[in-house]
């Protein structure tokens, strides 16, 4: 079971974000980079209840990218976003064209609570 914020927060116009974390050490070309990081946006959208969507949507849909400068760093970032039961993604690329097999590229945490998702992210870098 998935714990998020309580609907009367939202509709208050509790303002959401959501981050987007992608490996720095793989070395991806820009594009590939953009790939990986829209199919952790998806991903975790496609994880998020109706009620949240509406509430993001309704408000900025604010998007942050950060970077990560290795696999086991990338991994404990969603292993404690799942922990904390927040909407959270894990890409896991197939390794059909700059990869040689299925690696770990990117992480999107939200949307949810700034606070709540800070506790997480908030020491990263921007991309």
């Amino acid at each position: 079971m998935m714990s998020y914020i309580s609907s009367s927060l939202l509709l208050l116009g509790e303002n959401m974000k959501q981050v987007i974390i992608i490996r720095k050490d793989l070395n991806m070309r820009k594009g590939k980079m953009v790939a990986q990081g829209s199919h952790a946006c998806l991903l975790a959208y496609l994880n998020t209840p109706l009620e949240l969507v509406k509430a993001w949507f309704a408000n900025k849909q604010v998007k942050i990218c950060v970077g990560v400068d290795s696999e086991a760093e990338l991994l404990e970032l969603y292993k404690r976003a799942s922990d904390d039961m927040l909407v959270c993604s894990l890409v896991l690329d197939a390794g059909l064209t700059e990869f040689k097999e299925p690696t770990y590229t990117a992480v999107a945490i939200g949307p949810g609570h700034p606070d709540s998702i800070n506790r997480i992210t908030g020491h990263l870098k921007l991309l």
